[in-house]
Parts: C-alpha cells; sequence; structure tokens
C-alpha cells in the first residue's frame, strides 16, 4: 500500500501531549506505523561522555504514531490524504482542497 505520509511532509499532531504543533516528518518507520518529527515529542536522554561527543542530557525526538498525525494543507489546515491516477501516475491529494500534495 501506498504510504499516506512521507519524509519531508508537513503535519500537524492531532493528539497527545504536543497536540496542535506543527513540524516536518524526518523519518518514518512503516513496520511500527511510527515516524519521527523534528521538535515533536522530544524527550531528554543522557549519554555517556565520549571522544566524539561531550555527553550530558541530550534532547532527542522519539517516534509518533502515524494515526495522531495529517498532513497540513495549503491554507495550513490539517487534511486528509487520497490518491488518484495523473495521467499514468498515481498521486496524493489533499481531501480538503484536491491539490495535489
Amino acid at each position: 500500500m501506498a504510504a499516506k505520509l512521507r519524509k519531508g511532509d508537513k503535519v500537524i499532531v492531532l493528539a497527545g501531549k504536543d497536540k496542535g504543533k506543527t513540524g516536518n516528518i524526518t523519518s518514518v518507520d512503516p513496520k511500527s506505523n511510527k515516524a519521527i518529527v523534528d521538535g515533536i515529542n522530544i524527550a531528554i536522554r543522557a549519554t555517556r561522555q565520549s571522544q566524539e561527543s561531550q555527553g550530558g542530557r541530550i534532547p532527542k525526538a522519539m517516534p509518533v504514531d502515524l494515526s495522531n498525525l495529517a498532513i497540513v494543507d495549503a491554507k495550513g489546515k490539517a487534511t486528509r490524504v487520497g490518491f488518484k491516477m495523473d495521467g499514468d501516475k498515481k498521486v496524493r491529494f489533499a481531501k480538503t482542497t484536491g491539490d495535489v500534495i
């Protein structure tokens, strides 16, 4: 099945502690149905000092379930994603405006 949300998409969070915040997807894991969004779901991780890094308390973006994310359309509103044929290519489009993503 084609992916409705992909790396680089601008999304808005629908549920959870970061509800209403927007960000870009940095990576998607389709097997676990999760995505990492920059600036969303930040956790503090303690790391040891090594020759390459300083160590200490480092903020890290944790995965968010895809069901809690919606793509942002041209008007800045959350929208669902649909698929349609554009000539001989399958393209994604925003259900609210009908624009090709």
